[in-house]
């Protein structure tokens, strides 16, 4: 699928497409399958190979990481407004309670640090700013964790491909790396599915 093809991504649609995925991905119930971690470490790459994006890296990363921090803001607006209603929605393509329920233990587990924590991890980086909102947490306390997760992911995950692209045997083999990241991207999606099928087989036997 393309549109889970980092590099194709950003040829296409340039910088705004990388916003864009990632305000997406960052809070909006539909953007959990979209390629977050890969996108940014495949930014990194074409950043320091000149290729697509011509942007200086401090730049890209401080759009990227507003665009990071829009998004889980209006997650938590989202889920603060729907609330308890959100829990009791049905299962449809692009929405499974599973996915919620995970982002609600993850939370749980760890409190206002998940907003952080959920950064660095799929799926669950969609829906955690949801969670927050239905459960009605300091919207201070918010802002300021998602501040510092949104800052810490965009320049870390972006900064790492930018750093591995100025290697010589990235540099050199830099289409099979971004090949390989592609597959990345989707072997989380298909585990997931994997997992859900496995649950959905137990819960009727």
């Amino acid at each position: 699928m393309k549109v889970l093809d980092p590099e194709w991504l950003i040829s296409t649609f340039g910088v705004l497409g990388i916003l864009a995925i990632v305000f997406a991905e960052s809070g909006l119930l539909i953007g959990f399958f979209l390629p977050g971690d890969s996108l940014l470490f495949t930014t990194g790459l074409l950043v320091a190979g000149g290729r697509y994006l011509h942007l200086p890296l401090w730049l890209t990363i401080l759009l990227i990481a507003v665009a990071a921090v829009a998004g889980d803001q209006v997650g938590y607006l989202f889920g603060r407004r729907v609330g308890p209603a959100l829990f009791r929605r049905p299962n449809s393509r692009l929405f499974k309670q599973e996915n919620l329920a995970r982002a609600r233990e993850f939370f749980d587990r760890y409190g206002p640090r998940s907003i952080v924590l959920a950064r660095f991890v799929p799926v669950v980086r969609t829906f955690t700013p949801i969670v927050a909102g239905a459960s009605h947490m300091q919207y201070r306390t918010f802002t300021l964790y998602n501040a510092v997760g949104g800052a810490l992911w965009s320049t870390g995950v972006t900064v790492l491909g930018f750093y591995l692209g100025r290697v010589a045997f990235v540099k050199s083999n830099i289409e099979l790396i971004l090949i390989g990241i592609v597959v990345l991207s989707v072997v989380p999606i298909g585990v997931e599915l994997l997992r859900g099928r496995a649950r959905a087989r137990r819960a009727r036997s």
